[in-house]
């Protein structure tokens, strides 16, 4: 199970590696020396030979050789046929050449041997001493080098062990203070999973050791991932919650009406008018879920619009006539500036229930006697739809949360309160979807205005001519 750990793991392959790296240039320096040390020797037999090989060309008759008794160094004068003419005092035996044969014109290098106990390198150099062909043999022991080579061999031994333990325990101690931040890491997500129930939120910063290398970074996007992941299970209970308490009071209504009706006979008119309310509650409650699902397919990246040609200015007439009547019963008076002919392609229905939003909130937020504007112009390459009213207004501090499902921002004094619903949300998909945004400017006790900016020529990964592929909005 040990071995499965990325620390044994990187241990070994540590390790390994400097195995290799080491049983190379131990290798290497081995070949190296072991080829230098007989160079070596060879330039010195022949540092050796050229000043007896000059005596003896000057001096045809002299003995040099007999004479000479050099520790460590043996002497051998050979005729043309391998006979001995003369050989140093200290050789006891001829020098056995081991089968090296005589040379013609260059010297060359072997191992030779005196009475097979001593191991020699021997060099053979060929002269003419006159007429005469003659080789001079000239030999030193080669105890010493090999002395010298089976030392770094035996070093080479022990230390390749040693140097191997040494770079294990160095790296697992270096790895082992490597991983240390990422075992933090994953005690600290750990503690963070058995706490992701938790309603108060279950992200705590992970601890950054240090912040500019890899690890830290690794912390610090983590730290960043995790905040967004809390805020997101955040928003998500508090839209669950907001949901069901939307769904819940149209339910309740449901409910108690139809226990009321059924708690005792009813006249026919009685009856018509729970169903009247039934019908009310059933729209709520429709217009709730078909919300909920036009922004769920929004989050999904499904919200597919038709691209058709339309005149926009026609849609918003349109969305205009239909909120008339709701507006006439709080004598408020909508005014439009639409009588110019604005051509676009896009989905003449999410048009349609994108303007009713901000007629609908318009009409609702706006006292009596009041004024709703509407006006449609095109500006820098955009199409701007824009709604003003002289309704209550949104304080500075909420203004940035308005788009958020089911927001309920506290109500200034004198106003009644209200709640938020899906009306916003469901306009900014749309808007978005179709590659706009949507601009508001507002004055508590003053009014609001919101302006659709809508780019005239709408993005075609957004927009879909396929018909299947529109929602159905009821």
């Amino acid at each position: 199970m040990k071995a499965k750990t990325l620390r044994f793991r990187m241990m070994l392959l540590f390790t390994t590696v400097v195995g290799v790296l080491l049983a190379g240039s131990y290798l290497a320096f081995w070949g190296l020396l072991s080829h230098e040390i007989p160079t070596q020797l060879n330039r010195q037999l022949l540092e050796t030979s050229r000043p007896l090989i000059a005596d003896i060309i000057t001096e045809p008759n002299a003995q040099d050789i007999k004479r000479l008794d050099i520790p460590g160094e043996f002497f051998e004068l050979l005729d043309a046929t391998g006979g001995i003419l003369q050989y140093s005092r200290n050789l006891t035996t001829p020098i056995a050449l081991n089968g090296m044969s005589l040379p013609i014109s260059r010297p060359t290098f072997g191992i030779g041997t005196i009475g097979n106990t001593q191991t020699l390198r021997v060099a053979l150099i060929p002269f003419q001493q006159g007429s005469r062909s003659r080789v001079l043999v000239v030999a030193i022991p080669t105890l010493g080098t090999s002395r010298v080579l089976d030392s770094f061999g035996s070093i080479a031994l022990l230390l390749f062990p040693l140097s191997l333990l040494l770079t294990a325990g160095i790296s697992a101690f270096y790895v082992g203070r490597s991983l240390a931040p990422v075992t933090a890491l994953t005690q600290h997500a750990a503690l963070m999973a058995k706490r992701v129930t938790n309603r108060q939120g279950f992200w705590t910063p992970l601890p950054v050791s240090s912040p500019h290398d890899e690890l830290g970074l690794l912390a610090e996007t983590f730290n960043h991932l995790l905040r967004g992941v809390d805020s997101a299970v955040g928003q998500l209970r508090q839209f669950v919650t907001d949901a069901s308490h939307e769904l819940r009071t149209p339910l309740a209504v449901l409910h108690g009406e139809t226990e009321l009706l059924l708690s005792k006979p009813r006249s026919a008119e009685e009856y018509r008018r729970t169903l009247v309310l039934f019908d009310d509650e059933f729209k709520k409650l429709t217009r709730i879920v078909e919300g909920l699902f036009t922004l769920s397919m929004a989050d999904a990246g499904q919200l597919h619009l038709l691209s058709e040609p339309l005149y926009i200015n026609e849609v918003l007439e349109e969305a205009c006539a239909l909120v008339t009547s709701r507006a006439r019963a709080k004598n408020i008076a909508i005014l439009r500036e639409l009588s110019r002919e604005v051509a676009y392609c896009g989905d003449e229905a999410f048009l349609h229930q994108l303007f009713l939003i901000f007629l609908d909130n318009a009409i609702k937020y706006s006292p009596e006697c009041t004024q709703v504007r509407v006006s449609l112009v095109e500006q820098d390459g955009t199409i701007q739809a824009r709604f003003e009213d002289q309704g209550i207004g949104i304080s500075s501090e909420h203004l940035a949360f308005i788009f958020e499902r089911f927001y309920r921002a506290a109500p200034p004094t004198g106003v009644e309160a209200h709640s938020g619903g899906l009306g916003l949300a469901i306009a900014q998909a749309i808007v978005r979807t179709q590659g706009g945004v949507i601009e508001c400017h507002s004055t508590l006790g003053v009014g609001s205005t919101f302006t659709v900016v809508l780019p005239t020529a709408s993005p075609e990964t957004n927009l879909k001519s396929k018909p299947e592929q529109k929602l159905m909005l009821g």
